[in-house]
């Protein structure tokens, strides 16, 4: 049986034909291998069998790891040691699938014009990964960098220390992680960065515990498991304000998105009750949102060329078109999801990868299964991602799918483009929205509009702040006053010395709609001795619209 560290069962086997006498974890943990009668097996960390061996040796009564997981030996009941090497590992990118043939053999087929290359390696090999066009493959002494453009000539530069434990790779570089720390190397072999956080073990570290992107590096802390450290990656310095992200509970498993601009980078987590959150990772000064996005998910992968969130959730495979648009209209993300009965991968299925518009899930049982999404998502996040919105709207009209505008309508309001969000928002019938968008782009300056948009994706505080620091102050009690936030609409009159009374008089109108009377000790307090004039207060307000035009006629803005 194999259970997580949170004492969850993830596998139990059939019952063994002989007494089990011996069992090892290879020290990256994920493989073991079990010793019985005539019989030693290899198992992933999830339980199920990757290869059956038997023997004549009698019981295998102990069992013992080479440091770099390629080999093993076991003392045998007839007195003699056995020696296995873990052979045929398999990668697969795109259209070609490579095989570990030997220990220090590599067979690379192209699926598509069936050509076959052989790499042979000095020392044997331990550790590979194939991605964005790269195959990284470490051996006992050296790292080797091949283009899947060429084969034959691949750069090759020596190892500082130990053996590699775990290679992830990014589209501009990739890390190599080993007992003496995390160094980031460029594909034509130059050191990056070599990160360092207080308290580190690189010997546990794993795929789920590291994540990284082309300017992100996402590190899960051993020692507090509710703590991520975010890296720069060029420099290898502590990302923002250098504090590491905190989480409430314990963190399972974290992946950061590979696309788009570096200020807007995301880093999906699941934590120990299976939660689904996201969050961004520059963070300066005030805590960034941490938003939850999904239950019960056991697995998720972010695609390799779009922003683009999958993930298996209890009985449901989900994928998230466009998981940031938590951040800009809560309501829509239901309606850019897609969602499959996840019924057919089983308990405890893990996502192996997410290229393209395919995605593969490994099954509990060790089996694979392919599956494909619509490539309309990652067309229109590659039109938005090069401000081509008309290009975005055609394709919408060509699909004619409400998923696709959904995605559409938050892609728009979170580059503000107001005549784009409201063609979506009008396509999946969001009316209220529409008739929203229209009152912002009659606005008379770019500043109330941008404040709007932030009010319209539920960021007051942010709204407020750029409104007070344009100088429209009335707007920003206005603001206030629409949200019925009283006290701050006060407290900003009594501040500014300005539209005291106005916030007095719509006070007392609320009050007399709900024939109410004030109880409130400022409100009575400045209250006393100031008559409301509705026609002074009117002019007033007329007044300051006046001036806001006058203003944004005389600045070069352009309205959006």
């Amino acid at each position: 049986q194999v259970w997580d560290s949170f004492g969850r069962a993830l596998y139990s086997s059939q019952p063994h034909e002989y007494p089990i006498t011996s069992i090892a974890w290879a020290l990256d943990g994920e493989l073991f291998a079990v010793g019985s009668f005539n019989t030693l097996r290899l198992c992933d960390k999830t339980g199920w069998s990757y290869a059956l061996e038997k023997p004549n040796t009698g019981s295998i009564f102990t069992i013992s790891w080479s440091i770099d997981g390629t080999q093993l030996a076991g003392a045998c009941g007839n007195g003699h040691v056995i020696f296995a090497h873990v052979v045929e590992q398999h990668w697969e990118w795109k259209n070609f699938e490579i095989t570990l043939i030997k220990r220090r053999t590599m067979k690379v087929h192209n699926v598509i014009n069936d050509a076959v290359d052989f790499l042979e390696f000095r020392d044997r090999v331990i550790k590979a990964s194939l991605n964005y066009g790269y195959l990284v493959v470490s051996t006992s002494l050296q790292c080797y960098v091949f283009s899947t453009k060429n084969w034959n000539t691949p750069l090759i530069f020596d190892l500082k220390e130990g053996t590699v434990s775990l290679i992830l790779q990014a589209e501009r570089h990739f890390l190599l992680v080993d007992g003496g720390g995390l160094y980031l190397y460029s594909y034509e072999g130059r050191l990056i960065s070599s990160p360092k956080y207080p308290g580190m073990r690189t010997d546990i570290l794993n795929a789920q515990t590291v994540s990284l992107s082309n300017d992100t590096l996402a590190v899960k802390d051993k020692a507090d498991e509710k703590v991520i450290f975010i890296f720069e990656a060029l420099s290898g310095k502590p990302l923002g304000d250098g504090k590491p992200l905190t989480h409430k509970t314990e963190i399972v498993e974290i992946a950061l998105d590979q696309k788009g601009l570096t200020n807007e980078r995301k880093i999906a987590f699941i934590d120990k009750n299976r939660d689904l959150f996201i969050t961004s990772v520059k963070r300066f000064g005030k805590e960034q949102k941490i938003v939850k996005i999904g239950t019960m998910v056991q697995s998720l992968a972010w695609n390799d060329t779009c922003n683009i969130l999958c993930g298996i959730q209890d009985s449901r495979f989900t994928v998230w078109y466009y998981p940031n648009t938590v951040y800009v209209d809560k309501d829509l993300l239901p309606k850019t999801l897609y969602e499959k009965d996840a019924s057919e991968f089983s308990k405890n299925a893990q996502i192996v990868s997410f290229v393209g518009n395919q995605i593969t899930i490994r099954r509990a049982d060790g089996s694979l299964v392919h599956l494909h999404i619509s490539p309309y998502p990652a067309i229109l996040h590659g039109h938005i991602g090069a401000s081509r919105w008309q290009d975005g709207v055609r394709l919408c009209r060509f699909v004619k799918d409400q998923t696709l505008w959904a995605c559409l309508a938050a892609m728009a309001v979170a580059n503000n483009d107001m005549t784009t969000a409201e063609i979506a928002y009008a396509a999946i019938g969001e009316i209220d929205k529409v008739q929203y968008i229209n009152s912002i782009k009659d606005l008379p300056s770019r500043e109330s509009r941008m404040a709007h948009m932030l009010l319209f994706s539920g960021n007051t505080q942010e709204a407020e702040t750029l409104l007070l620091q344009s100088g429209l102050v009335y707007q920003a009690i206005q603001v206030n006053i629409n949200l019925y936030n009283w006290e701050r609409a006060l407290d900003l009159a009594v501040k500014h010395r300005t539209h005291v009374d106005t916030v007095l008089a719509y006070r007392q109108k609320f009050l007399q709609d709900f024939g109410k009377k004030e109880t409130n000790q400022r409100f009575l307090q400045y209250a006393e001795g100031l008559e409301v004039d509705w026609n002074k207060i009117k002019a007033k307000i007329e007044m300051e619209i006046a001036k806001e035009r006058e203003r944004a006629a005389a600045s070069p803005a352009v309205r959006t």
